[in-house]
């Protein structure tokens, strides 16, 4: 074969697995998708080309699609000017095995092959998924150092989660990005299916509306179509966040708070818990962020919940015996976290000063949960932890992650009379921070020559940590030496920061992010930072390092090894026994 038709054919077998990678991603889920047998979800098929609804042919192992699904499906001649769509809706496939969908009209053919696989029998009668959002290793170090301490290269005491038996490394990616966000990592988690950035519980289609791209259903509903257990949602970030959202919404767009609101009412669970509280008034409300009169707060007392707006109504409804159905929301947005309510009392706790902790809010949803006796599902987020990663604020992080560590202990406590248990401790996505070595004040010189490395690097001397594992100061003499990877221009301070959470930039006047003056306005010495971010970004974002998961209880050997996030969903609807036999 000559040089020239050598090209030519190498060029066309390029051109046929392009063509081939581009149509795969057109028929919904997606190639290589795993399916729980006997779950719900949507079938679409998007073509490059407008036809005719007769010209169309879908064929499953061979099969066509409607002699298998009786409900029509919606066809759309064109679908924003890019061909002709055909959706069917809650589609079940009961019997587990290898699917291949094939779809052809006179101009294309497209294909996806699709493992759908069983659940088995049910092992374990709770299930209890934390979340620490963003948390990384660095994260769980720091927090193990403030909390329980370090003399001669060893620990003085563990995290509640560093000595559970089983560990995994989570790859983290989305359909769309090697890099995720919190709405397509949990939507992973919550549904077994990936997605893409900002999107969660529907694959991400051509379509123009939010709403209308092709659904998964989530372990929510699942255990709401098909058991009679429980289910809590728990976080100290506004309830209608990515991670709580992801547990009962379907959408694009993360930023669909209003109906992510209104689905949290819809989705029947027994226990909701969290921040976010401006989404739930009507707009006629003070504060109120929706756009017409519902009010959700009477909507949910009227479907008998307990409605709780402080720690101590919290407390009150939770040990109240007669309480089966729990509400309760503490602040109009993302609350405040465990260093700043417990210690420096900042950002708005003198204007919410009766939040309750994440440990308190895990004990109450526990506590009502537990009374049913079918079991219950509980999703508790440390979503804090991410909040303070953005903006390189290491230190408020770190005091969160010992507060998840604490959640986690009341749910270990109550895995010891409840075996049949099954505690998950996982981030959804990693951030970039790494400890490097102590800040020493005693050091002379420029603010960088104050960083003790390797044998120069000692240790700090935080005080000794009180009873829940906090230590009551930070900005001592000798402090941790905590770096991020990513960042905006900023100037770095090696201090913590006292007077509210970390801004490490602010706008110019052409738009474009800069260091924020006004810490070199409390230390004179700090170091400007050119960032390694496009100016657009004013904070950290997210990384693809893996994440760390650990695990207790009955179906936790599962976990090992490096798994998908996606199998996070397979582990746990196993272990409930949700799919078809």
């Amino acid at each position: 074969m000559n040089a020239s038709r050598l090209i030519s054919a190498l060029f066309l077998i390029f051109q046929a697995s392009t063509i081939s990678l581009i149509q795969a991603a057109t028929i919904y889920p997606i190639d290589q998708a795993s399916i729980l047998a006997g779950s719900k979800f949507d079938i679409k098929v998007e073509f490059n080309s407008v036809v005719n609804l007769n010209d169309i042919v879908i064929e499953m192992n061979g099969v066509q699609l409607s002699r298998l699904i009786l409900t029509k499906p919606d066809f759309i001649s064109s679908e924003n000017g890019k061909g002709s769509s055909l959706l069917y809706r809650d589609v079940e496939i009961p019997k587990s095995g290898k699917y291949q969908v094939v779809a052809r009209t006179p101009q294309e053919s497209l294909q996806a092959t699709w493992d759908v696989y069983p659940s088995g029998p049910r092992r374990v009668k709770n299930v209890i998924l934390f979340i620490g959002d963003g948390m990384t290793v660095a994260n769980r170090t720091a927090a193990r150092v403030l909390s329980k301490g370090i003399v001669e290269g060893k620990y003085q005491g563990r995290l509640s989660f560093d000595d559970m038996p089983q560990t995994a490394m989570i790859g983290t990616s989305g359909s769309d990005s090697l890099i995720t966000d919190s709405a397509n990592s949990m939507s992973a988690y919550t549904t077994g299916h990936k997605t893409a950035v900002n999107a969660m519980g529907v694959y991400v289609s051509r379509g123009s509306d939010n709403l209308s791209h092709p659904k998964v259903e989530t372990i929510a509903e699942l255990i709401k179509r098909k058991t009679k257990m429980s289910v809590g949602i728990v976080s100290d970030a506004e309830l209608q966040d990515a991670t709580p959202g992801a547990m009962v919404a379907h959408t694009r767009r993360r930023a669909d708070k209003q109906y992510i609101a209104d689905q949290l009412l819809a989705s029947g669970a027994e226990v909701i818990l969290g921040g976010g509280s401006a989404y739930f008034y009507p707009q006629s409300s003070k504060g109120s962020k929706r756009k017409d009169d519902k009010n959700l707060l009477e909507a949910f007392k009227a479907d008998g919940y307990q409605l709780a707006f402080t720690k101590q109504e919290l407390n009150a409804a939770a040990t109240n015996k007669n309480t089966k159905k729990l509400f309760g929301v503490f602040h109009p947005d993302n609350m405040d976290g465990s260093l700043d309510r417990l210690y420096l009392k900042k950002n708005t706790v003198e204007q919410y000063p009766n939040q309750p902790d994440l440990t308190e809010m895990t004990q109450s949803a526990i506590d009502v949960l537990s009374r049913n006796p079918n079991g219950f599902f509980l999703m508790v987020e440390a979503a804090l932890i991410d909040k303070f990663n953005h903006p390189l604020d290491w230190e408020r992080a770190a005091f969160d992650t010992i507060m998840l560590s604490n959640a986690v202990q009341i749910a270990k406590d109550f895995a010891k009379s409840h075996p049949d248990t099954l505690i998950i401790v996982t981030p959804d996505h990693t951030h970039s921070g790494s400890i490097s070595g102590v800040v020493h004040d005693e050091k002379s010189g420029p603010l960088r020559e104050k960083v003790g490395i390797y044998a120069e690097a000692g240790y700090p001397n935080y005080p000794k940590a009180d009873i829940k594992g906090y230590p009551n100061q930070i900005d001592v003499s000798k402090r941790l030496a905590f770096f991020y990877g990513n960042y905006p221009d900023h100037y770095e301070t090696l201090h913590p920061k006292l007077d509210g959470t970390f801004i490490p930039s602010i706008k110019d006047e052409n738009g474009k992010y800069v260091a924020n003056p006004k810490y070199v306005q409390l230390h004179e010495d700090a170091i400007h930072v050119g960032g390694n971010l496009p100016s657009h970004q004013e904070s950290g974002v997210h990384t693809a390092d893996d994440a760390v998961l650990n695990a207790q209880g009955p179906g936790s050997e599962k976990f090992k090894g490096f798994m998908d996030n996606t199998e996070v969903f397979k582990v746990m609807v196993e272990s409930l026994g949700l799919g078809s036999k």
